[in-house]
């Protein structure tokens, strides 16, 4: 009964998250990526393999052999290409005893395609940005792609003579009502749903520095946020396990405008887990030891815990041969 984790890359807080609970049932985490000789992650996990581009047709059937050959029962996505990918073979991955802990495909092209994620937040009674026509906009303005990712290609746009007109005529992107921060705090809640879509927890993770669209400095926060995601989002068909939901919340009035869902463990999960959310320990459960989780709610996380990254290193002895 051995996990694997995809796209691994720089995941290392997590690939540990998963062997730490994965000790008691003596199994091992495996990471694969698309050169794990450079992947942090990979180095510090049990074993690792080589796949090919997550665009690759050979992607999934690579993934396939790499499970089946080392007993692999729970395969844990963690970038926003490959999501659509395994849902759409996850029939593939179960024909072979392997459970794919990824949201439905419904779920996770409302969540991709940003404009099918204000849909989405409407059918939740979640406030989110207003659009502009592109021809119509009104400043200061916010422009972010409508399947981006990573914090790539965000533009502010104060004033009128700062809009290009290739800007204008890119219609893969979307043009904003600017959020003001000075007003208004980021989050990003990490939510667990169970497999039959039951909130089963919800932390609030205030991003207080962000590097290439990452947390850097953050702190939990027991706050409004979570009654009223509790309050909309208690049964969500088609949302399995770690989701990471993107707020910008106003503490002087309780608004709210939601930014985006990532139907995959965020960047800043490793916070969370430190505070008690054990979502690694809840997919061990029920997917491998066959527990319902679907109650009772859990809310034992700790309040207030700040966490301070810094840049670490991965040494590999030998690494440098053939270079």
């Amino acid at each position: 009964m051995n996990i694997l984790i995809s796209s691994a890359g720089r995941r290392v807080s997590l690939v540990r998250a998963f062997m730490n609970e994965m000790k008691a049932l003596g199994g091992a985490v495996i990471a694969t990526d698309m050169n794990p000789k450079f992947s942090s992650a990979c180095q510090v996990a049990d074993r690792s393999f080589e796949v090919p581009r997550v665009t690759s047709d050979k992607f999934v059937a690579s993934l396939l052999k790499i499970c089946k050959d080392n007993n692999v029962s729970i395969v844990i996505p963690t970038i926003d290409t490959e999501l659509n990918i395994l849902a759409d073979n996850r029939e593939r991955f179960k024909a072979i005893g392997v459970d794919v802990i990824v949201s439905s495909v419904d779920i996770i092209r409302q969540c991709r395609d940003k404009r099918k994620t204000h849909q989405l937040f409407s059918h939740l009674g979640i406030s989110f940005a207003k659009e502009f026509a592109h021809d119509v906009p009104e400043f200061p303005l916010f422009i972010k792609p409508i399947d981006g990712s990573c914090s790539k290609d965000l533009y502010f746009i104060e004033k009128p003579n700062d809009l290009t007109q290739s800007l204008i005529e890119n219609e893969k992107l979307m043009f904003l009502e600017y959020i003001d921060p000075k007003r208004y705090k980021e989050f990003t809640l990490d939510l667990y749903f169970t497999k039959d879509s039951h909130l089963k927890c919800v932390v609030p993770r205030e991003r207080i520095e962000v590097r290439s669209g990452e947390i850097n400095k953050g702190v939990t926060r027991r706050n409004f946020l979570v009654d009223y995601v509790k309050e909309r989002m208690s049964l969500v068909p088609g949302m399995i396990g770690c989701i990471t939901l993107q707020l910008f919340y106003n503490e002087k009035n309780n608004d709210v405008v939601g930014i985006e869902i990532n139907p995959r463990f965020g960047g800043g999960y490793p916070l969370s887990y430190a505070a008690g959310a054990n979502y690694p320990k809840w997919i061990i459960d029920e997917y491998l030891n066959g527990k319902s989780l679907s109650s009772p709610y859990y809310d034992e996380w700790e309040d207030n815990l700040l966490m301070l990254r810094y840049d670490d290193e991965i040494l590999v002895k030998d690494g440098g041969l053939g270079f």
